[in-house]
């Protein structure tokens, strides 16, 4: 799942950045008002984090270009101004939570979640295909009751997969989602983490759960023997 931090600290960003990503998260930075609009426009995020004092233009400005535009990203404001005004207004603009710095980075996290959870993707938090659980706040994912070693990447590329099973996902499409939007989507490097994610959830178990496509990419799905490439 991929998210926007618009903040212009240098050390808060990478801050948010690292955590998300420990989580599961990918996320892209922009650290001026303009360049996060443009972002926000044109790229596909699940949620944006927004700061209010930017350079150029200004958290209030972006979001409510953002929503004249009728994008319905859901918006979290972290910012250092916090009265109660500034409250009100950035849930009024349509922000949906306000987080006033200093903060715990386990709020935020909590906050993002929780946004996720009822915003326009309604992401779920437990999924179920065949024999396997997914289980997304508490980044486990199991088979037939044998719980799966994952790193986060791998996770991440699970919950990817489960949250589009039965959809054929192209390996350009697992880079932009699963790794930073700069990684290098060399076909063997997709592959190879494929395969490795594989060995661990389908190789110990009869039933396949992810095939390859020829020429196009993955899908994660429960098939019949007759099914089977």
């Amino acid at each position: 799942m991929r998210l926007l931090i618009v903040e212009d600290e240098e050390k808060t960003a990478r801050y948010l950045k690292k955590g998300l990503g420990e989580q599961g998260f990918v996320a892209d930075i922009a650290d001026r008002g303009e360049d996060g609009l443009h972002l926000a426009l044109t790229g596909d995020y699940s949620l944006i984090i927004l700061d209010v004092v930017l350079p150029d233009r200004d958290g209030w400005s972006v979001i409510t270009e953002l929503r004249h535009a009728g994008k319905q990203i859901p918006v979290i404001f972290l910012t250092a101004k916090d009265s109660v005004q500034d409250r009100v207004k950035g849930l009024e603009l349509g922000g949906d939570d306000y987080l006033v710095k200093p903060f715990a980075f386990s709020e935020l996290l909590a906050r993002v979640r929780t946004v996720l959870r009822r915003g326009p993707e309604k992401q779920p938090e437990v999924i179920r295909i065949g024999d396997m659980e997914i289980d997304s706040l508490r980044h486990r994912a199991s088979r037939s009751g044998n719980r799966l070693d994952l790193s986060p990447k791998e996770f991440s590329m699970l919950w990817l997969f489960a949250r589009h099973a039965g959809e054929v996902l192209t390996r350009t499409r697992i880079c932009e989602q699963v790794w930073d939007i700069n990684f290098d989507s060399d076909t063997n490097i997709i592959d190879g983490a494929v395969l490795r994610l594989r060995k661990k959830v389908d190789d110990p178990f009869p039933a396949k759960l992810i095939h390859t496509v020829r020429g196009v990419g993955y899908v994660l799905e429960e098939r019949g023997e007759h099914d089977e490439q």
